[in-house]
């Protein structure tokens, strides 16, 4: 895993944690970033076939991924079912939407964007799904 480009789900600390151990279990099939966040790191969106390196809150390679579908969609497209393969035990898109709209208004990444992004029905996110590859 070490020669695979990292991937790093939210900030270090306990969230981070709660999906890693959902990767490694098996509940979590999907991840949501910020478009905004992949242009300003000035990172291409990902393609299906990229794998990276699930890293855990130490920065240790926990897990190895392969994207399997990517999308680029408004925020007001994301789906119940969609929401669910987040793992991250949403009953619905609303919950996952209210949740993701706290983090990407959260301080860490209006820190790194250099302002608290406004989120609208419009709003661009890349919706990943992807399979797990080990361990």
């Amino acid at each position: 895993m070490d020669d695979l480009p990292p991937l790093e789900l939210a900030f270090p600390g306990p969230e981070r944690d709660r999906g890693v151990a959902a990767i490694l279990d098996g509940g979590k099939t999907a991840f949501t970033g910020l478009l905004e966040i992949h242009e300003k790191a000035g990172e291409p969106v990902p393609a299906p076939g990229d794998r990276f390196a699930v890293l855990d809150s130490d920065g240790r390679p926990a897990a190895e991924i392969e994207l399997t579908e990517v999308r680029v969609v408004p925020i007001k497209e994301i789906d119940d079912a969609y929401a669910r393969a987040e793992g991250r035990g949403y009953a619905g898109a609303a919950e996952w939407r209210a949740d993701h709209e706290r983090f990407f208004r959260s301080e860490g990444v209006a820190e790194f964007l250099g302002r608290t992004p406004e989120i609208t029905d419009d709003t661009l996110v890349v919706a990943q799904h992807f399979r797990r590859i080990a361990p």
